[in-house]
């Protein structure tokens, strides 16, 4: 069987290297006839990819123009190793080019950290710890265990992919979980529920312009003693304002957070030294090894849809990524 002309596309090469590996370079090599280097968008318009049947990328894939695809004729399917695909989609539905994405492979770290911060949230090990520092609250510090991992009551906002994979590893635990989805009408709990009745709220709200400032001083002044506010969704979804706020009154919670608005904070800010504020600079989804999984999954889906099988991963024009 001739073996389909493929390429690498994105504004970034380096990103493509660190997400594919040499393993999965050789490996697509192997499997296609792979057109040597990374390709930019502009390299449509001069006709480098008029032979291209598909094209492979990650985070830096570009929005191709009109013109763009006038000049790929033949291309059939993208496979991007990464998550959302919202911001180039249109122009490949438009020409009836299948899209292929890693979203889930990404919901995973995500998920995993999310559930290793939930864990150590129910103990309340982060305020304990910061503030072991003499041998008397070493002795008090078990008196500071507000809850534990037994009935417990987790709120999981948003119902998407990583939310979805983070209810199936909290199926280990004897906790509560409740998932409240980002849009309203889905929701058989409300968000003022969810906050006012449990021990750690995870946010996983979708990136979406109606969810931004939703979690307000309101919403964080109703926590119970000694809850946790975690969030790996989207800073901007955050009042960071009516958070320092209520944290500046309330010691006993917890806020962990893996992503901000801006982010970076800016220098100066009272999330850098507020105690019972944890940040981590957005760590929570693939980075290092973990990206290799995102490309595995492309790889993978490649092969069956070369081998005229059942996609898997397919993302399609009716569904959105960003809309649970």
């Amino acid at each position: 069987m001739k073996k389909l002309t493929g390429a690498f596309v994105n504004n970034n090469p380096a990103t493509v290297q660190g997400v594919y590996g040499d393993r999965n370079i050789a490996r697509l090599q192997d499997l296609c006839s792979m057109r040597e280097g990374v390709f930019a968008a502009a390299d449509a318009e001069k006709g480098l990819l008029e032979d291209v049947e598909v094209i492979f990328s990650t985070w830096g894939m570009p929005c191709f123009t009109e013109e763009q695809m006038a000049k790929m004729p033949n291309l059939k399917a993208v496979f991007y190793a990464a998550g959302a695909t919202d911001s180039f989609c249109q122009p490949l539905f438009k020409h009836n080019v299948k899209l292929f994405s890693a979203w889930r492979a990404n919901a995973v770290p995500v998920a995993e950290f999310a559930l290793a911060q939930i864990i150590l949230g129910l103990k309340n090990y982060f305020n304990i710890s910061a503030g072991l520092k003499t041998r008397e609250q070493f002795l008090n510090g078990q008196s500071q265990v507000t809850c534990g991992m037994y009935g417990a009551r987790v709120a999981l906002l948003g119902a998407g992919e990583i939310s979805t994979h983070l209810q199936k590893l909290l199926k280990n635990f004897n906790v509560e979980v409740i998932v409240v989805p980002s849009h309203p009408e889905r929701r058989t709990i409300s968000l003022e529920e969810a906050f006012v009745t449990s021990q750690v709220i995870s946010n996983h709200f979708p990136d979406r312009d109606d969810n931004v400032g939703v979690f307000n001083e309101k919403l964080f002044a109703s926590m119970k003693p000694g809850a946790v506010f975690i969030n790996t969704g989207r800073g901007r979804q955050v009042n960071e304002a009516d958070l320092i706020s209520v944290l500046e009154k309330r010691p006993d919670l917890t806020a962990l957070l893996d992503v901000t608005f801006p982010e970076p904070p800016e220098d100066g800010s009272k999330l850098y030294n507020i105690p019972n504020v944890r940040l981590s600079p957005h760590i929570a989804g693939s980075l290092k090894d973990e990206l290799y999984r995102m490309s595995d999954y492309m790889v993978e889906e490649f092969i069956r849809f070369a081998n005229g099988e059942e996609a898997v991963h397919e993302v399609k024009p009716s569904m959105l990524l960003t809309s649970k």
